[in-house]
């Protein structure tokens, strides 16, 4: 028997695979409870709501924990993640917990008549900047443990530096480009061994792999949001195996179009980001999925955004995917359920999680490497939901009568224009300073990135320029309809 704890489990990706592999899953670590409600749904468990932190300052707490063959966690990665403040946020909270769940893989690594045969972590790729090349058991605050065990405090407890890699899901089966730092070890032989490539694009002529797998291939290979309830037998588009009645499918029949005002924002971020390249509008199913995040709000450059399978213009005309196709784009089966009270909890969830196909991976080699016996998978279709799930399956159309408004105050900027790398910004606020005085301002950058330079235009700049423009052929004609008409049409800066 291979059994496996997953710390921050989430809604239990990285354990999936495991399982997926005939791992038995004996327990799921998490302080959310729609994460824990999850966990223990999918796979049977009974956990209750818990921070890893207890585990910081507690050999007994560790203690404590079953006896299992694999550990697996992700800590918390928004801390790590570049996309968060331009990577600028607190790390401190990340790197105590990080720290804390190499701590408990030290003790159980270590302890006397151990019976763990491997570990891994998963954490956004920015993460390796933060992390020691190795930990002593001193680092990792078990100086005292140490001695008591006849170890020296000094020696090294765990290795990251030559243990890690960055694994792409999109090359063990999953449908979406998620780069992820993995660190880890099998511990008899002392290393990390990466996971053999199934996928890849086959162009590249190496006919041993798989093709990858496309957008289209999912988002085709489910049933339209729009469609109407039936009985009819679908197939899940990663797992074959699995077929369930289309009524019995969860969280995808559901109307996710986006107000105009909504989606126009995000294609405006798309194509016209002050420093950032541009994106496809909507999305390219011809290529992978772009990384699922855990908030896909359809306002921001990063949403996932489809044109809608209703017949609409302008409010609706476009949506972002359903629960059920993020969770089929994570790796999910089609059978596995999220229990979240709302969309954005489910999302959450999902966005959050572990690849499982890339799970499944670091299963079979750590499997085959150990050559450890696992349990026969049985691969079900029935599903038997709890009367407290919450099914996002309503079978309607959205009515669009209330439209998202800023807040007054709220800062404002766009780039009416580009040349090269010159980008013009009009704003309510210096961007220069960050600082808000709610009056339009006029800014040009020339160049991209941080620390390029950026000079504020003064009002009324634009008569010092009135008789370069008059030499222009046509120029008079540019200047009478830019100063008859066009300004009056601009609101005020609140």
């Amino acid at each position: 028997m291979v059994r496996v704890i997953d710390f921050f489990c989430g809604a239990g990706g990285f354990s999936e695979g495991f399982r997926q592999m005939g791992c038995d899953i004996v327990m799921g670590i998490d302080n959310w409870k729609p994460a824990i409600e999850t966990y223990n749904f999918n796979f049977g468990l009974n956990n209750q709501v818990k921070d890893v932190l207890d585990y910081e300052n507690s050999i007994n707490a560790i203690n404590e924990l079953p006896e299992s063959e694999i550990i697996i966690g992700s800590p918390p990665c928004v801390s790590f993640s570049n996309s968060n403040k331009s990577g600028k946020a607190d790390k401190s909270l990340g790197l105590r917990l990080t720290e804390t769940f190499l701590r408990i893989i030290a003790v159980k690594k270590f302890q006397k008549k151990s019976s763990l045969k491997a570990w891994y972590m998963e954490n956004v790729k920015n993460t390796i900047k933060y992390l020691k090349d190795s930990y002593s058991f001193s680092d990792l605050g078990l100086e005292e443990w140490a001695i008591q065990n006849d170890l020296d405090p000094k020696s090294i407890a765990l290795t990251i530096s030559d243990n890690n890699m960055i694994a792409n899901s999109l090359n063990y089966g999953n449908p979406q480009n998620r780069k992820r730092l993995i660190v880890g070890e099998i511990i008899k032989l002392n290393k990390f061994i990466q996971p053999k490539i199934t996928h890849c694009n086959l162009e590249l002529d190496q006919t041993e792999f798989k093709k990858i797998i496309l957008l289209k291939d999912i988002k085709r290979k489910l049933p339209k949001p729009s469609s109407k309830k039936s009985n009819s037998i679908i197939s899940d588009p990663l797992y074959p195996k699995i077929k369930i009645a289309k009524s019995s499918l969860t969280d995808h029949f559901y109307d996710s179009g986006l107000y105009s005002v909504q989606w126009r924002h995000s294609k405006y971020m798309k194509r016209n980001h002050p420093f950032m390249g541009k994106m496809s509008f909507p999305e390219n199913e011809e290529n992978p999925s772009r990384t699922i995040t855990a908030t896909n709000i359809g306002t921001s450059r990063e949403s996932i955004i489809y044109r809608s399978e209703f017949n609409r213009e302008g409010d609706g005309e476009y949506r972002t995917p359903t629960v059920r196709e993020m969770a089929s784009l994570m790796g999910f089966p089609m059978t596995y359920q999220f229990f979240g009270k709302s969309e954005h909890s489910k999302l959450r969830l999902v966005g959050n999680a572990v690849s499982p196909s890339l799970s499944k991976a670091l299963a079979t080699i750590t499997i085959s490497k150990v050559k450890l016996k696992t349990k026969k998978i049985r691969v079900t279709n029935k599903i038997t939901l709890p009367n407290n799930f919450v099914n996002l399956n309503n079978y309607k159309q959205k009515v669009f009568n209330n439209p998202p408004r800023k807040n007054k105050d709220a800062k404002f900027r766009m780039h009416p224009f580009k040349y090269g790398n010159i980008t013009v910004t009009l704003s309510n606020y210096d961007i220069t300073k960050k600082s808000a005085s709610y009056r339009w301002r006029t800014s040009v950058q020339y160049g991209n990135g941080k620390g390029t330079q950026m000079d504020n235009y003064r009002d009324q700049y634009f008569k010092r320029i009135e008789n370069v423009i008059l030499e222009f052929e046509n120029g008079d004609k540019f200047l009478e309809v830019i100063n008859n008409g066009f300004s009056e049409r601009i609101p005020g800066s609140r």
